[in-house]
This record gives structure tokens, C-alpha cells and sequence, in this order.
């Protein structure tokens, strides 16, 4: 299937590399701006532009990943993201110590239930999928890890793996489960193909660019912080801005949709929101762990799960409201 031959998928990749393009610039000039100055340097102006151009250059691979994925169709995409909710795993896992009794229900999570979670996603096995972690391996890890005889802290270690199964592999693998959707609509495969990867860029960017947004009218005009000791850079006015900008941009996408403007901006805000308690949930459990991160695997964001947190709230949501409605 050639992704080229359908034009407004063109116009949604042109418009996603003009943001990068115009990042890009706008993060060079201020760079330019601020070395240029024969003034005292100052560092935390500085810091903060050399943090926005470390995520433009991220952005720049993390979109060139998620085209190549899309490009060589959706067992691709399937497979990206299994690999991306391991990594996000592994560093759920390292913030919550473990003891040596949990390491054969932890090796379980990762080389038997991912994989076959993933394995229903790519065969569209609906029953399985939605099934498998929240009742099977909920049952089974905490078991596995009984049978190795420590008690201690044996809720709360049990809770931890089957958390970070939930909202790493689980929530997340909804987002490439949307290229399984069946859409009520009269068209070749070929055209429903195109459409359920349209509604995956639909979902991923209304979310990305929900945080975006609420990051850059934070630092425009935030002061009311929303939680300071949960997440200190969460503020009123970036939250407010950033959701109203993603649900008018969402709202401007329905052409790419088989939902009408004012659905496609309902569904939008429905995802910003759900991006944002994702967001905040994941960062009380950090501050919890005493952490800022997840990990650094990617420049100026952080780990895979500091980039991904608000799509694992969101993309169950996403999911449910096309299966169910359209």
C-alpha cells in the first residue's frame, strides 16, 4: 500500500514537518539571539532554549520513527510500539524497587504477557487483547510471585508490576489497535486502510501537540500552578490554553476523519483532557519515587514513558469512542 497516493495523508505529514521546520528555525534564532547578546549571560534563559531545541531535534526522530512504522504498514506500527511499551516497562519497573522473589513473575511481564498482548493486537483478536492483562495476567503474576515465599510488601510489590503492565503495555497498545478498527463506512480495503492509519496520526498528534501547547503557554503565561508538588510546570493557564488550542486544532483536522467539526473537536477535547490526567498521574508517581524522569533515553524529554504518558490515558479513550460510535 502506497501511503502517497492518498492526498490528504500529504497534507497531514506536509503540516506536521512545517511545525518541525518552523520549531526548528524559531529555536535556531533564538539561540542566535541569545549568543549574540554582548550582555551577561543569562543561564536560565539559555537552559531554556537549549531545551527546546534538544526536543525539536527529538521530535524531528520520534516522527521520522512513527513514518517509517507507518510506511511499512501496521504490523510495523504493532511492533514499534510492543518495543516502546518494553522500554517504558523497564523504566516503570526500575523506580519501583523489586526484591529477588519478584524476578520470575517480572520475567513473565516481559518475554511472555507483552509479547502475546501484542501478538492479539497484530492478529486483531479482540477478545484476547482486551482480556489478557487486566483478568489473566492480573491473576497469574501475583501467584507466580506468592509461590516464591517472601510476604514482604507482597501487595504492594504485587501492585506495582501489574500497574506498570496496565498502563505501559496495556493502555498504550490501544494506539496501534486503532489501525484494527472496522469503520462503518462503504469503501475498499484500501481506503479503510488509509482512514485507520489517518485516525492513528489523528490521535497521536492531538495529544503530543495537547502537551506542546500546554508547555509553551505555561511558559507564555503560567503562574497558577494546577498541582506544585505533583508536577511544579503544570499551570491554569497552560492547561487551559494548551486543551483549547488541541481541541481547535483537532477540531480543524476532521477533514482527515470520518468524524464531522464539531465531533472531531468533542473527541479532541476529550483526548486533551485524558493526555493531561495521564500526565499527571504518571509524574505522582515519580515524585513519589523521588525522580524528575523516567529515564533519558530521548534528549529533552526524558524517558519513553515521560513522552508517552498522556497517550496511554488517551488512547483507550480514542479507541473506545471510534469502536463504539463509528
Amino acid at each position: 500500500m502506497n501511503l502517497l497516493h492518498d492526498p490528504q495523508l500529504l497534507w497531514l505529514a506536509c503540516g506536521i514537518a512545517a511545525l518541525l521546520v518552523l520549531a526548528s528555525l524559531i529555536g535556531a534564532a533564538l539561540a542566535f539571539r541569545a549568543n549574540a547578546r554582548a550582555l551577561p549571560p543569562d543561564d536560565k534563559r539559555r537552559a531554556t532554549i537549549a531545551n527546546l531545541n534538544a526536543r525539536t531535534r527529538a521530535w524531528w526522530v520520534m516522527v521520522i520513527v512513527f513514518a517509517g512504522a507507518l510506511a511499512l504498514g501496521r504490523i510495523a506500527v504493532v511492533v514499534l510500539f510492543g518495543v516502546l511499551s518494553l522500554l517504558a516497562l523497564r523504566e516503570f519497573v526500575t523506580l519501583a524497587p523489586t526484591r529477588r522473589a519478584d524476578h520470575r513473575a517480572l520475567f513473565w511481564a516481559f518475554f511472555v504477557i507483552t509479547p502475546v498482548h501484542y501478538y492479539f493486537v497484530g492478529a486483531e483478536w479482540y477478545g484476547m487483547f482486551v482480556l489478557l492483562i487486566p483478568v489473566y495476567a492480573f491473576l497469574f503474576l501475583p501467584v507466580r510471585a506468592a509461590l516464591a515465599g517472601d510476604c514482604e510488601h507482597f501487595l504492594e510489590r504485587a501492585a506495582k508490576i501489574q500497574w506498570g503492565l496496565m498502563a505501559c503495555v496495556y493502555c498504550m497498545s490501544y494506539a496501534p489497535a486503532v489501525l484494527g478498527l472496522e469503520l462503518r463506512m462503504k469503501a475498499t480495503d484500501a481506503v479503510r486502510a488509509t482512514t485507520n492509519i489517518k485516525l492513528l496520526v489523528f490521535l497521536v498528534a492531538v495529544v503530543q501537540l495537547s502537551d506542546v501547547f500546554q508547555y509553551i503557554w505555561g511558559k507564555l503565561l503560567g503562574h497558577r500552578k494546577i498541582a506544585p508538588t505533583v508536577s511544579p510546570g503544570k499551570t491554569w493557564e497552560g492547561f487551559i490554553g494548551g486543551v483549547l488550542t488541541a481541541t481547535a486544532l483537532g477540531a480543524a483536522l476532521w477533514w482527515a476523519t470520518p468524524f464531522t467539526p464539531p465531533q472531531a473537536a468533542a473527541i479532541s477535547l476529550a483526548l486533551a483532557l485524558a493526555g493531561f490526567a495521564g500526565g499527571l498521574v504518571m509524574s505522582a508517581i515519580k515524585r513519589d519515587s523521588g525522580v524528575k524522569d523516567y529515564g533519558a533515553l530521548i534528549e529533552g524529554h526524558g524517558g519513553v514513558m515521560d513522552r508517552l504518558d498522556s497517550l496511554c490515558f488517551a488512547a483507550p479513550v480514542f479507541f473506545h469512542i471510534v469502536r463504539y460510535w463509528f
